[in-house]
């Protein structure tokens, strides 16, 4: 599997990957707000930006934007893996929760809520597959493998 080395994009996906992480952050610190009153798994009718919410969910919510904007800040492939993971867990989560919404629905996730995260999970994805650091040799020879030749002509 090759996984590009030093994209020449990497600081527009680790700000849009940020920019992710700002959104469940706030999210999630209104949705505490929101609902400090209620049952932690309540299912109760609470949005927070467009998004229903409870009081367990804002909690995660609050601990995982600020995870995104950690993966986001850093330099290294540490941010690449933490992306990679994200993605795959918003992904996981959405289809669980799918499955979920009419029995034990226990982060009161709606439809709209399922489709953000499977959005924001291919964003995450996508960002992490393209943030990987390393050395200039290694995206020289990236490079060279991409722009060699006998590559134009297999196109």
């Amino acid at each position: 599997m090759h996984l590009p080395v030093n994209h020449p994009a990497r600081p527009i996906y680790r700000v849009l990957a940020g920019l992710i992480g700002v959104y469940i952050l706030a999210f999630g610190v209104y949705g505490v707000v929101l609902t400090w009153d209620t049952g932690l798994f309540g299912r109760g009718s609470d949005w927070s930006l467009g998004l229903r919410t409870n009081l367990a969910f804002s909690i995660v919510s609050v601990i995982f934007g600020a995870f995104l904007l950690i993966g986001a800040s850093r330099r290294g492939n540490l941010g690449h893996y933490m992306n990679l993971t994200a993605g795959a867990v918003f992904l996981f989560t959405a289809l669980l929760m799918m499955g979920l919404l009419q029995t034990a629905n226990f982060l009161n996730f709606s439809m709209s809520t399922v489709i953000v995260s499977l959005v924001f999970g291919l964003i995450l994805l996508g960002t992490g597959l393209y943030d990987k650091v390393g050395p200039p040799e290694h995206a020289e020879a990236a490079h060279e493998r991409r722009y060699h030749p006998v590559a134009k002509h297999h196109r």
